[in-house]
């Protein structure tokens, strides 16, 4: 008897999935002069899911706009997209597209090349899924939580300043999140 993807993962639903940008979110941290963290997340993005017959075969791809930066400070904010950060006049978007999905144990891991300031790097986003099913509007949506890292000097953005105590006023690990429903398209 062979495992259906059905079987491994209720109520999963292969197709072609638009990312909700209304109800999805794309979110970071970052050290903040070694004591604190900042977070922040970007208002304006779009991405397409497509889940496979068997999950393993799945791809996704998201476009996110630079300017849409938003830490909750409009100085701070400003400054994230100047030349000694985004630089958006230069570089508008920052694109991710997955390689492959992978299990690991019980969970998802999706493998992708994430583009930033014209340099692409490997990225690894852990993956939990939060479920296939109907809305009250006669649709179909999943949802996903992804998590990952990465270095931010690996894309160019090392702007920095050293602290009097040492350290540095920002870190170069940032933490991502994704937090995205997505809508099947018809």
């Amino acid at each position: 008897m062979s495992t259906t993807a059905e079987q491994i993962i209720p109520g999963y639903i292969p197709g072609a999935w638009t990312i909700d940008p209304v109800h999805s979110e794309i979110g970071f941290s970052v050290r903040h002069m070694m004591v604190s963290k900042v977070r922040g997340r970007f208002t304006v993005f779009s991405g397409d899911i497509v889940t496979g017959q068997n999950p393993l075969d799945s791809s996704a791809t998201a476009t996110i706009d630079l300017s849409s930066i938003d830490t909750g400070n409009a100085d701070r904010d400003n400054h994230l997209r100047s030349a000694d950060f985004f630089e958006v006049d230069a570089h508008k978007q920052m694109t991710f597209r997955s390689t492959r999905v992978r299990a690991d144990g019980e969970d998802y891991v999706v493998d992708g090349e994430l583009t930033l300031r014209s340099i692409t790097k490997p990225i690894s986003l852990r993956l939990e899924l939060g479920g296939f099913g109907p809305d009250p509007f006669g649709g179909t949506r999943a949802g996903f939580t992804a998590i990952g890292e990465l270095k931010r000097s690996d894309f160019g953005v090392d702007f920095n300043a050293v602290l009097e105590a040492g350290g540095v006023v920002v870190g170069d690990r940032v933490d991502i999140y994704l937090e995205i429903e997505a809508v099947l398209n018809a």
